[in-house]
């Protein structure tokens, strides 16, 4: 329990002279400094009301001029430790999208299936389903890709505020569509997004990255409905640099090299199919590629989003801060990780095999989709 300050004794205690006079001792303080001291902290209480009111204006300001989001959805996807967050963090900074910072969660009910809108229910149902909860993780403990890394990114986001500003969104319409339900959620997310660099500037696109989402037939059925104009990039990975990363990543999902493959094989496949049936809007492109050759893919995709061609596009950021790479492996700087072009050297032979005898055909089928970037550029 706190205890009052002692004030020292004094025979005049409210007298000018003699109030300067008293000195402080075991503890004590003056009656002229007591009185200043409680002075000052009225003055401190008395500005942190009015710096609340303040802050209560700021946030309905920040709500009356909250800019619409409208543009589609360019969504990076396929099997997860493929490049997919690398990808993601290459168009972080680019002032012509709007950049998921991390994984794109709003998947209903897991992250990987597309979530449904039942436009006979209420808002407030439509903004559970959507709403990603990590974001109130990333702002108590600040954003970080892995958990072994120290290094965490500044997020301040409002939950409270992206909530009305989706309600205020929707409340705007007079006929609401299911377009207009996920425009309503991306305005609110990058809305409530408070620290932002890339806030302002015309978009062509928001780009974002969910493992897995592109694997279901259903799935890309629902996104195209909803985005014809979005855009699907998938990366595909050697599965021999793959399977070495995916094990040692999660080992319950992957430590059986067989179902691991059979996963990433279902992955290659759906890649083949969505490009079969989507065409010009589903893009493939190899991990090796865009490690080796990065500003030749990522001029390609600069051209396959409509972007201008940016440097910014060429190193891995969070919120426009440099980013360490999302590895199972050892601790690198900041950057793309060539290391992870060797992952196949972990392999024994039989395992090796394996990988082959399992991939071979549909890798090469993948590759068929695949631009050549040395000819290209």
């Amino acid at each position: 329990m706190t205890q009052k300050p002692k004030i020292a004794n004094s025979p005049l205690a409210f007298g000018d002279n003699t109030t300067a006079s008293v000195i402080s001792k075991d503890e004590s303080i003056s009656l002229k400094s007591y009185l200043k001291n409680r002075f000052r902290i009225k003055m401190i209480n008395k500005k942190l009301k009015e710096n609340r009111l303040h802050l209560n204006d700021t946030y309905q300001t920040y709500l009356e001029h909250v800019q619409p989001i409208t543009a589609p959805l360019a969504l990076i996807s396929q099997i997860q430790r493929s490049g997919g967050s690398m990808l993601s963090q290459l168009f972080d900074g680019h002032p012509q999208v709007h950049a998921h910072p991390h994984e794109l969660k709003f998947g209903y009910p897991k992250k990987h299936i597309w979530p449904s809108i039942d436009l006979s229910r209420r808002p407030e149902r439509w903004f559970e389903i959507l709403f990603e909860d990590n974001v109130v993780d990333h702002l108590r403990h600040g954003y970080k890709k892995m958990e072994k890394y120290e290094e965490t990114f500044l997020f301040i986001f409002l939950p409270s505020l992206q909530k009305k500003i989706f309600l205020k969104y929707l409340k705007s319409i007079e006929t609401v569509a299911i377009r207009d339900v996920f425009d309503a959620y991306m305005t609110s997310y990058f809305g409530a997004w408070v620290n932002n660099q890339n806030r302002l500037g015309v978009k062509q696109y928001i780009t974002a990255f969910t493992p897995r989402l592109a694997m279901m037939d259903t799935n890309m059925a629902s996104f195209f409905n909803i985005y014809p104009e979005g855009r699907l990039i998938s990366v595909v990975r050697d599965p021999k640099n793959w399977f070495p990363s995916a094990t040692r990543h999660q080992l319950d999902k992957y430590g059986d090299i067989k179902k691991a493959l059979e996963q990433w094989v279902d992955s290659a496949r759906s890649m083949v199919r969505n490009k079969q049936k989507y065409g010009d809007r589903v893009c493939v492109i190899t991990f090796e590629d865009l490690v080796r050759r990065t500003e030749a893919v990522m001029r390609y995709l600069a051209e396959f989003l409509n972007l201008n061609f940016n440097d910014l596009l060429l190193t891995p950021t969070f919120n426009k801060l440099p980013i360490k790479p999302n590895t199972s492996f050892k601790l690198e700087k900041p950057g793309i990780m060539i290391s992870a072009l060797e992952r196949y050297k972990t392999l024994s032979r039989e395992e090796l095999t394996e990988v082959e005898k399992t991939t071979g055909e549909v890798y090469q089928e993948v590759l068929e989709y695949v631009p050549v970037f040395h000819k290209t550029f």
